[in-house]
């Protein structure tokens, strides 16, 4: 008797564009809680007392803990940190387990986290929960912009990254008005409700089907592994041996996995070290990070003190914002438009980063406040235009198998020799000089060093190995089993 043929399968939901926009959705919401925390309404300011005597009440986290700045720094601090060391960790166990499965658990920790921070009840417990929020959102960090770079079309992949970036500059803008609102009522209802938008992008990192990156094979499970030694008697239990043995045998499994991951983790930092592109393309991403970060930080101040600007804060916002979603797409459609190559992201990168630094020097060394904001913010459109090619060329100058780590140690690179430590640097500078203007002039030269690092890498012999196997080769098997994410998406629907 004939058996009717099983039912075709339905076409799945999720098409690279609803990718894209579920990325940025989750981008947008790890910045607004960066920009929340920084937000006058949640940070809030800690109490004064005059000199009659008279004490007015803090508010925010620094009034209720009762922080001094240096302790309210440290909660900027503990973030980077987990952010830092989480980073390269969840970039490595990509290759062990599958990335988008680590998204799911960094998300997940991230909704925890933040939520805790709606808990705490003092300085250590809110520093320890934005640690892990730094822990949970590294995961995304390192592997969402790989994500990204497999499904979107090869015309417009600088595009749809210069769109996930963009996700940067509105999200703290977003996330100053969205503090500045909720902390009105209560400082820790900004991070619970941030929790809750959050969770339900956690729990998609479970439920749906695992996607893979390119140049991964399936993860395979260690448990499995493990059993497989396993042997049953007549009676269908192991004897008391063989429980034995296995449990020695998985207990040895597991210190040469863990043992191999380490050794693996080397291996592949000593090859992105040695890949000249890459190297020059993150030295050049941390010179242009050092003066990006110090005028998100210090810019209101010295728009106030230089041009005694009333609405400082507001106007400096405004401009960022505007030229960062601007300058982000700009930049990676002008890119895809001269054909999206190495030794193009390259030219893009040298000559925005030096035309932006010309317009930003030359804008403080006005005295007119209209003439420093019209140049300031052509500088501003066309140092954000960098974005989308940097980001490009972290990707392609090294193996698929390699994009997480690759991603990973950009990040960390970029903060810890970049805007961490320039904060600091440019505030002693303006300590012994006592001007906002020089100190700034100083700080805007810094643009021009990023400029020609990233000219050099023009001339460097570049390879695009977008396509390269990766360092461990797949079998016929696992190459079938590892489609590119939703390829399977673009045949149904064409079909």
């Amino acid at each position: 008797m004939a058996t009717d043929p099983p039912p075709a399968p339905n076409p799945s939901w999720f098409t690279p564009k609803r990718l894209l926009v579920i990325f940025c959705v989750i981008n947008l919401l790890n910045y607004v809680d960066r920009g929340a925390i920084a937000s006058n309404g949640v940070n809030g300011s800690s109490k004064t007392c005059s000199k009659d005597g008279i004490c007015s009440s803090g508010s925010g986290i620094q009034g209720e803990f009762n922080l001094s700045n240096f302790e309210d720094g440290v909660l900027s601090s503990a973030f980077m940190v987990g952010l830092l060391v989480a980073s390269p960790i969840f970039a490595t166990l990509s290759k062990s387990v599958n990335p988008f499965r680590l998204i799911g658990v960094g998300l997940s920790v991230w909704t925890f986290a933040t939520a805790g921070c709606g808990f705490s009840f003092d300085f250590w417990s809110i520093t320890i929960f934005r640690m892990l929020v730094g822990v949970g959102e590294a995961s995304f960090i390192s592997l969402a912009a790989p994500f990204i770079d497999d499904n979107a079309p090869v015309a417009q992949k600088t595009a749809w990254l210069g769109a996930f970036y963009m996700c940067i500059p509105s999200g703290v803008a977003v996330g100053y008005v969205y503090g500045g609102l909720v902390g009105q009522f209560n400082w820790r209802v900004a991070f619970w409700g941030e929790a809750i938008l959050m969770l339900p992008f956690a729990i998609l990192g479970f439920v749906m089907k695992p996607l893979q990156l390119k140049g991964f094979s399936p993860a395979v499970s260690k448990k499995a592994s493990v059993l497989q030694y396993g042997s049953e008697d007549q009676d269908g239990e192991l004897s008391t041996r063989e429980a034995a043995d296995q449990s020695s045998k998985a207990f040895g499994l597991t210190v040469a996995w863990n043992a191999n991951v380490l050794t693996r983790f080397w291996e592949d930092v000593k090859i992105l070290l040695l890949e000249k592109v890459y190297v020059v393309n993150v030295l050049g991403y941390i010179a242009y990070n050092f003066v990006i970060g110090s005028y998100s930080y210090w810019g209101p101040k010295a728009g106030y003190n230089i041009y005694h600007m009333g609405n400082a804060d507001i106007m400096f916002g405004g401009v960022t914002v505007v030229c960062g979603i601007l300058g982000t797409l700009a930049g990676g459609f002008v890119l895809d438009l001269m054909t999206s190559t190495i030794s193009n992201a390259f030219k893009l990168l040298s000559f925005a980063s030096l035309l932006g630094a010309i317009f930003c020097f030359t804008s403080f060394c006005f005295k007119s406040l209209y003439a420093f904001l019209a140049l300031f913010s052509i500088g501003e459109l066309l140092v954000f235009a960098t974005q989308g090619p940097v980001n490009f060329v972290c990707l392609h100058s090294v193996k698929p198998s390699l994009r997480p780590l690759s991603m990973a140690i950009s990040t960390v690179s970029i903060h810890i020799f970049g805007d961490v430590p320039s904060s600091p640097l440019v505030g002693l500078i303006q300590d012994r000089i006592n001007n906002w203007r020089v100190t700034a002039l100083i700080l805007t030269s810094i643009l021009f060093l990023a400029a020609g690092i990233w000219f050099i890498g023009v001339f460097l012999h570049s390879v695009d190995k977008f396509n390269e196997d990766s360092n461990h080769p797949l079998t016929t098997v696992d190459k079938g089993a590892m489609t590119p994410l939703l390829e399977e998406n673009r045949m149904e629907e064409t079909a």
